[in-house]
């Protein structure tokens, strides 16, 4: 079984780390988004939608970061905790998948994108109205997370880790990436981010994070003007 993915991206993180964390036999693909070779000829086959994480299993090919780790659950049995059959607890969990595609997923990357890639890697300052409006969406997003979410619980679903809170911590990690460190004036985020660091185990969530966390850095060695291809569609998207 090969696995696309670039540790760039929150939802390859995801599927990473529960992979290994579960012991997944996988070939890990390399395929970096930002050099564009998603849009290249043989990946194509792969996934026609041109975004990470794919997976290819025998003939089965399957795209989707939800869609591939549900598929890793229920393939190789992984314990219960993580998608559990418990009917209410498994409905906490899909909440959750459910809610998170149009909050943090976007409010933490667009924080990203504002504060690192669009000044400094294409060149384009970030208005600061759309920069305030972006950090308020996160914000809410964030506040919603514990207080809807987490609430007095230990996790998402309950006493346990699970899906919910693997596909939440790597969202929230983006734009700490970026330097806003949204753990600040947050003890109740905070607690749960070291226990989902704890149950993950930190050496993978290190592993799993060390490029996102070294990108200020890195990306000052990069092509930007591969990046420049795509500069007005991120526009577009973000601006």
């Amino acid at each position: 079984m090969e696995l696309y993915l670039d540790l760039f991206s929150q939802p390859c993180r995801s599927v990473y780390i529960f992979a290994k964390k579960n012991n997944i036999p996988f070939e890990f693909k390399q395929l970096s988004l930002l050099n564009g070779e998603q849009y290249g000829e043989e990946f194509g086959k792969i996934n026609l939608i041109r975004k990470v994480p794919a997976l290819h299993d025998g003939d089965f090919c399957l795209a989707e970061s939800i869609a591939i780790l549900l598929y890793l659950a229920e393939k190789f049995k992984t314990p219960d905790f993580w998608y559990p059959a418990d009917l209410q607890q498994r409905a906490r969990v899909n909440e959750y998948l459910s809610w998170q595609h149009t909050a943090i997923r976007l409010h933490g990357s667009k924080m990203f994108w504002f504060l690192i890639m669009i000044p400094k890697v294409l060149g384009v300052d970030v208005p600061q109205d759309k920069m305030d409006a972006a950090l308020e969406d996160l914000n809410g997003s964030l506040k919603l997370i514990e207080e809807k979410f987490i609430q007095e619980r230990p996790f998402i679903a309950g006493d346990n880790v699970s899906l919910a809170d693997l596909v939440a911590i790597v969202e929230i990690m983006q734009p700490v990436a970026s330097g806003l460190d949204v753990f600040e004036g947050r003890p109740k985020l905070s607690a749960w981010r070291d226990r989902v660091q704890e149950a993950i185990g930190k050496e993978l969530f290190d592993d799993a994070h060390q490029i996102i966390l070294g990108a200020q850095e890195s990306l000052k060695e990069i092509d930007s003007s591969k990046m420049q291809l795509f500069k007005p569609k991120i526009l577009k998207l973000y601006m």
